[in-house]
């Protein structure tokens, strides 16, 4: 064990005589707690509408103007026919096409109901549709509305109110932040260790750490510790950030929060070493270990949720750690769920980190 002082001594040293190193353990948590959140929304807005009005009625306009002031759409163009708004919608311009039928005030005193024609750009398909769903409501609401102001009495109305468990304002960014800090070690924790030994071999220290008696538990446990330290640091700097920043905080237990987190940095660092222990070059192990971060973000509900993956995809997820800290996060802030709750990823994790650590150690041939 005096070896092993010696050794992190040496690589805590050498990490912070690394100047860029220190600088990014800071950045790179508050672009991602403050920056990605903000950008990477979910939430569809600022959708551009043309409408073609043949009515130029009183109902008409209070229809343009109420889908224009709900915060959804934006009104880029009114259009006097189909093709002058379809070459808008062609070029990019706009997203929704709202033609409103001649007669459209004189059709809804008559009859109850009139006709508006909606033409979605559905490149994007998730905007398209959520827009559509957005549009549907607004025009649904101003149905409603009219009816009330006609006196219309409908019979055993049904008014629908639903509650929002676990995000009553059904915001991304509790769902979203819990992900990002898991995400944040896989870029530091999991990438620089991958470069560790490989570093070692490169500068031709490695060679001299052979011909010591230093074991090659020693040796994986000194590169690993100082990582160790750095993740556990970056997971309370993080849930500092998302807290000030964006008023997130858990809302279960903050010490079951560094329980999962230390387990998943465990597993993410032996990764990034084994991958290290393979490499002949840090080029090698970088492309290998962005390789990997790419399948782990896909296959970790980060992005979709898993649920709606196809059934080999489902499978395919089991042997990402990623996919068990993302959930664990997601349930402890959003549910406040506990230990007991969260054995199914508290188990494999273990696995996962027993297996990993494992192997990093055998992988690790120390050359006497």
């Amino acid at each position: 064990m005096k070896a092993l002082k010696y050794l992190l001594v040496k690589e805590y040293k050498q990490m912070f005589r690394n100047r860029l190193l220190p600088i990014i353990f800071i950045l790179l948590p508050v672009a991602m707690m403050n920056m990605v959140p903000r950008v990477a929304t979910q939430e569809v807005k600022n959708l551009n509408m043309a409408v073609i009005d043949c009515d130029h009625s009183t109902l008409s306009s209070r229809l343009t103007q109420k889908l224009s002031s709900s915060g959804f759409f934006n009104l880029y163009a009114t259009c006097n026919n189909y093709k002058e708004a379809y070459d808008l919608l062609e070029r990019g311009d706009i997203d929704f096409i709202i033609t409103i039928e001649d007669n459209f005030e004189k059709n809804l005193y008559r009859t109850g109901g009139a006709q508006v024609m909606v033409t979605v750009n559905a490149v994007n398909g998730m905007k398209g549709g959520l827009g559509n769903s957005y549009l549907t409501q607004i025009v649904m609401q101003y149905a409603q509305e009219l009816n009330i102001e006609a006196g219309l009495s409908v019979k055993r109305p049904v008014k629908v109110e639903p509650r929002y468990l676990f995000n009553p304002t059904i915001d991304y960014k509790p769902y979203m932040i819990p992900a990002l800090i898991a995400m944040t070690l896989v870029l530091l924790v999991g990438f620089l260790p991958a470069l560790n030994v490989v570093g070692e071999k490169e500068r031709g220290t490695i060679e001299q750490i052979n011909v010591t008696p230093v074991g090659r538990i020693e040796f994986i446990l000194s590169k690993m510790i100082p990582y160790w330290s750095v993740g556990i640091f970056i997971v309370a700097f993080s849930m500092i950030l998302a807290w000030k920043i964006h008023g997130v905080v858990p809302a279960g237990s903050i010490p079951l929060v560094f329980l999962f987190n230390v387990i998943y940095i465990f597993v993410i660092s032996s990764l990034g070493l084994t991958i290290s222990n393979y490499s002949e070059n840090m080029r090698q192990a970088a492309i290998v270990m962005f390789f990997f971060i790419v399948i782990f973000i896909l296959t970790s509900g980060l992005i979709s949720p898993i649920s709606s993956m196809p059934d080999w995809a489902k499978e395919v997820t089991r042997l990402n750690p990623l996919r068990y800290i993302i959930t664990a996060m997601r349930e402890i802030y959003l549910k406040g769920s506990t230990f007991s709750q969260l054995i199914t990823q508290f188990v494999p994790l273990c696995l996962y980190g027993i297996i990993a650590s494992t192997w990093a150690i055998i992988s690790f041939q120390k050359n006497n």
